[in-house]
């Protein structure tokens, strides 16, 4: 992932007509109401201030006022909820707030990068585990061995997931927080996905399972269901004492989110739900477009009920990093093989509806091509 961007650049300068279908990064606009009230808070000189671990006041209660309307939880904007440079740089900085030289972190494959690298970065093990259609691509606790569990101080959980956009029933999500509490687990829930939702399915936040506060931080981002990402904005919510360790870690290591990003995200935070639908919608129009056109060219996909993924499998024997390299060079198409998620999703690769319809028709008809002659 880290080589795409001169990978690109180089066959655009080549005059390659590329479709970029790999980074979750939509191209539609950022609401217009963001737009605005950072035009408005630019001209505050007290905005180009520090923000320093408070942040904007405005932006945690509109952060928590949102967490209360939408999934009925209520949380102390400034003990239990901590404004974040989009989630990633949280997710990383909770494994340095919790995690010790020697103790384990239980990661999912596939799985967002900083959940592996914030254990190493925490000078913890990483336990790898393989999510499969066959376990619909749910991490189970009592499948990893009792010495494992005996080390593990974290486990990271993302649903809707990147990249499988597999969705967790709310039986599973109170076995995990039930065995979180046996064996004294933090739970990292990483949740940016929870608006991009489709055919009636509505994604919880794990402090909607009692006993969850117990033991998980929760965090949300704009980037994501409010195509933001560039704008580096989310939260964190939890207890408050995992929280203020969360901000200790945080304070050696940035002094903020821009305070006009803030200002933005607490109009934006104000109608969340309105502007995240809109959003939803345009969402399920591409994946509803791009699904025969998947199959029409050889690829078994089912429909994923949440997310801007569509997680494809590849036929037997073929390596996704092998797909993906032909995909690119011969066909101008960016994917993202399951290889770079981690070995154990090796045989899929994803396709994030980041661009229009046509170009998705046209892309996947390019990787048709390719998937032909291999």
């Amino acid at each position: 992932m880290a080589e795409l961007p001169a990978i690109k650049r180089r066959l655009i300068e080549q005059g390659v007509d590329l479709i970029d279908v790999g980074a979750g990064d939509a191209d539609f606009p950022p609401p217009e109401v963001a737009v605005k009230a950072l035009t408005r808070a630019l001209q505050d000189p007290a905005m180009s201030r520090y923000a320093f671990q408070l942040g904007l006041p405005a932006f945690r209660e509109a952060a928590a006022a949102y967490m209360q309307r939408r999934f009925g939880v209520s949380v102390d904007p400034f003990k239990e909820l901590h404004p974040l440079l989009g989630s990633k740089e949280g997710i990383a900085h909770l494994a340095t707030a919790v995690l010790n030289p020697g103790d384990v972190a239980i990661v999912p494959v596939p799985g967002y990068a900083v959940y592996h690298g914030g254990t190493v970065l925490a000078d913890a093990e990483p336990y790898l585990y393989n999510l499969t259609p066959r376990n619909d691509f749910l991490l189970e606790l009592d499948g990893i061995p009792a010495d494992v569990l005996k080390r593990a101080k974290l486990v990271y959980l993302n649903y809707p997931n990147n990249p499988t956009a597999a969705v967790a029933p709310r039986e599973y999500l109170e076995r995990v927080i039930a065995a979180c509490r046996t064996h004294d687990l933090v739970l990292a829930y990483d949740n940016p996905y929870c608006e991009i939702t489709f055919d009636g399915y509505v994604a919880p936040s794990i402090f909607e399972i009692p006993g969850a506060m117990d033991v998980a931080v929760e965090f949300h981002s704009l980037s994501k269901s409010f195509c933001m990402a560039g704008w580096r904005l989310g939260w964190a919510v939890g207890r408050a004492d995992r929280i203020a360790a969360l901000a200790r870690v945080k304070n050696y290591v940035d002094t903020g989110a821009f305070l006009a990003v803030q200002a933005a995200g607490a109009e934006v935070m104000k109608q969340a739900e309105r502007i995240a639908s809109g959003y939803a919608a345009q969402f399920k129009e591409r994946r509803d477009a791009i699904l025969p056109a998947l199959r029409a060219n050889g690829f078994e996909v089912e429909p994923p009920r949440a997310t801007l993924y569509v997680w494809i499998p590849l036929p037997d024997g073929l390596a996704s990093a092998a797909f993906q390299k032909r995909a690119l060079e011969d066909v101008g198409v960016v994917t993202l093989p399951g290889s770079a998620f981690g070995a154990g999703a090796e045989g899929f690769f994803r396709i994030a509806l980041t661009v229009p319809i046509p170009r998705l028709i046209e892309a996947t008809e390019r990787l048709g091509k390719v998937l032909a002659t291999v």
